[in-house]
């Protein structure tokens, strides 16, 4: 969920947009997460999510050091 690669948009019956990832494990697998009634909300909808999980990652490797003191 990390990368934009493992998403999409689809567009539903309704006309809104749904934003989707791909199953790592079932690639022909895809679980949606939000609706937006726009194309480009869908695509800021996915762009946080990305962001967020990116910083997720980021701090598995320990915490980010900002400031240090001599």
């Amino acid at each position: 969920m990390a990368e934009k690669g493992n998403w999409r948009i689809v567009q539903l019956p309704n006309g809104f947009y749904q934003t989707e990832y791909q199953d790592l494990k079932q690639e022909d697998t895809w679980h949606d997460v939000t609706r937006r009634e726009t194309i480009k909300g869908a695509e800021m909808a996915i762009d946080s999510t990305v962001e967020h999980y990116a910083k997720k990652i980021a701090f598995l490797n320990g915490p980010k050091v900002v400031k240090t003191f001599k």
